[in-house]
C-alpha cells in the first residue's frame, strides 16, 4: 500500500505553529489510515486567530508537545506507514513553517484544485487566467463548496479538520495522485 499525508497547520499572532492535524490516507482511493492532532507548547498558549477552536468536539485528544518532539513523533509516525510525501492546500504557507520536514516530497493541492484543467467543476463562465487558474475564489472554504455541492460548508480552521477536509478535496477532485506530480513544490 502507498499512502501519503494531508497536513494543515494554524499559527499564533506572531507567526509560531501552534497546531498541526495529520491526516494519512491511502493513495489508491484517499481513504483515511490515521491521524494525529497537535497542539505545539508554549506556543498555543499564546494565541492566534483561531485558538478558540483548538479543541473543537470531534477532533482527536491533541497531543501536547514541544515542537521538537512534535516533529520527531510524527516522522516516527510517517516512518511506521512509509510516507515520503507531504501534500497541504497552501502548501507553500506550511513548509515554509514546517523546516524539520523539508526532507519530505511537498506537493500543493490548490495547484491542482484551482485549475480547470483538472477541475471540472469550475463553472465555464468562471474568470481564469490564461493559465487555467481561477482568478479568484479558489481558497479551501471555495473550492469545497464547488466540488461538493455544499454551499454552507465553512472552514474551521482548525488544523485537524482543515487536514481532513484537505484530503476530501482531493477525493472529490477524481485525479489519480499522480496528477499531483504537477503540483510538487
Amino acid at each position: 500500500m502507498s499512502a501519503f499525508v494531508v497536513i494543515d497547520t494554524e499559527t499564533t499572532w506572531r507567526d509560531d505553529v501552534m497546531s498541526m492535524g495529520a491526516v494519512i490516507a491511502d493513495s489508491r482511493d484517499f481513504s483515511v489510515i490515521d491521524s494525529k492532532y497537535y497542539l505545539i507548547d508554549p506556543a498555543y498558549r499564546h494565541g492566534g486567530m483561531y485558538s478558540d477552536v483548538l479543541r473543537m468536539r470531534g477532533t482527536p485528544r491533541a497531543i501536547i508537545s514541544p515542537r521538537h518532539k512534535m516533529a520527531a513523533d510524527m516522522k516516527l509516525w510517517l516512518d511506521k506507514y512509509r510516507v515520503t510525501t507531504i501534500y497541504a492546500y497552501n502548501a507553500l504557507f506550511d513548509k515554509k513553517h514546517l523546516p524539520e520536514f523539508g526532507e519530505y516530497r511537498w506537493y500543493d493541492i490548490m495547484k491542482i484544485a484551482a485549475y480547470k484543467q483538472f477541475n471540472n467543476k469550475i463553472p465555464t463562465a468562471a474568470q481564469c487566467c490564461k493559465t487555467g487558474r481561477l482568478k479568484s475564489n479558489y481558497g479551501v472554504e471555495s473550492i469545497y463548496r464547488m466540488l461538493s455541492g455544499d454551499c454552507s460548508y465553512m472552514e474551521k480552521h482548525n488544523g485537524w479538520y482543515d487536514a481532513v477536509d484537505e484530503l476530501k478535496i482531493m477525493e472529490l477532485l477524481e485525479q489519480p495522485i499522480e496528477i499531483y506530480e504537477r503540483a510538487r513544490i
